[in-house]
């Protein structure tokens, strides 16, 4: 009996190829690429190209040296690991650390599982998290935001907005006391905030999420379930006491929520399968974001609850089973 080699995740039946979802996925980053130079200058580029560019050496050099199989570093994946990492780091982050966080993401979240298609969590959340863990003060830096900034300077660095709110609560400070210190809505929404490349423009980051739902790239479940989650949890809290929980539009346009919905969640390799499972993985990862940003110790929560759901989506594909073709069902005679 011949049996038939089957090739990892994802299976797409189609004219669509890896490279050309890669290059889409690219695409899409545009926006909030072309914000975040914007605002933190040549340090925010100087960080995206040196992790582009390090992730496809050390998937070349890995792929070389020890897997041994075909070289994949041409389907584009290595280039969207880099620039999701870069978005999920600091603008001012030293190079010898950047590249540590490509070695990490490709080395330890990707390519140690077999490489694209194999993988369980996300690699660019991997290497955030291990660089958090790693280099706290560099990783929690953040640089404020500077137009148009012509060289490399020393910037000045200051909170995020989640950071702000939770030393203050911790104060002891009311909502009141803390707001008027925030940035608008319309700074929020155009990128004029402090944090990670990719967290700055919530706008930039849902152009490029409608490109990849008209490009059929990602569908709409994941999003909108995390989001709906999001705004639903933290609708809930501000009704209850508006003093000490914030509203649910600074929850949706601060921090990595809007990164995490469109860009990192929707990840083929690491969601479930089916639609309906796509709308619990979501639900559950904004869920866990929540609990984090309210109960936790740290004001975000984006990056640790999509990689505790990446570890659930064996379970939820077991639950959420695709319809198979061709089967009947069996009833059993009593």
């Amino acid at each position: 009996m011949n049996k038939l080699t089957i090739s990892g995740s994802p299976h797409i039946h189609s004219e669509i190829s890896t490279r050309k979802i890669m290059f889409g996925v690219v695409v899409a980053l545009l926006p909030a690429m072309v914000v975040a130079v914007y605002y933190f200058g040549l340090g925010a580029l100087q960080v995206i190209l040196i992790s582009v560019v390090f992730s496809v050496l050390f998937e070349w050099l890995i792929q070389k040296y020890f897997i041994q199989g075909p070289l994949t570093i041409t389907d584009g994946s290595a280039v969207v690991t880099g620039i999701l990492l870069a978005f999920n780091v600091p603008s001012n982050l030293p190079w010898w650390m950047v590249m540590i966080g490509a070695l990490v993401a490709i080395g330890i979240g990707k390519m140690s599982f077999g490489g694209l298609g194999k993988n369980i969590f996300n690699p660019a959340l991997v290497s955030r998290v291990f660089l958090l863990v790693s280099f706290p003060v560099a990783m929690t830096s953040w640089p404020k935001p500077h137009p148009v900034t012509k060289v490399l300077v020393d910037t000045i660095t200051g909170p995020t907005p989640l950071g702000y709110i939770k030393e203050g609560l911790r104060a002891g400070k009311t909502l009141s006391e803390l707001t008027p210190h925030l940035p608008s809505y319309a700074q929020q929404l155009m990128g004029q905030i402090g944090g990670s490349l990719g967290e700055v423009s919530a706008l930039a980051l849902i152009l490029g999420g409608i490109y990849m739902l008209w490009k059929k790239i990602i569908t709409w479940e994941i999003p909108v379930s995390m989001l709906l989650t999001v705004f639903a949890v933290s609708g809930i809290l501000w009704l209850i006491n508006p003093q000490q929980y914030m509203d649910p539009v600074f929850n949706l346009l601060t921090g990595g929520v809007m990164l995490g919905a469109i860009f990192m969640a929707t990840d083929m390799v690491t969601s479930p399968m089916t639609r309906s499972g796509q709308l619990v993985f979501g639900f559950g990862i904004g869920l866990i974001t929540m609990l984090i940003r309210v109960w936790g110790a740290y004001p975000e929560g984006v990056s640790f609850a999509i990689l505790l759901m990446n570890a659930v989506v064996p379970l939820i594909n077991k639950g959420f089973k695709p319809k198979r073709f061709g089967a009947t069902k069996t009833v059993r005679a009593h």
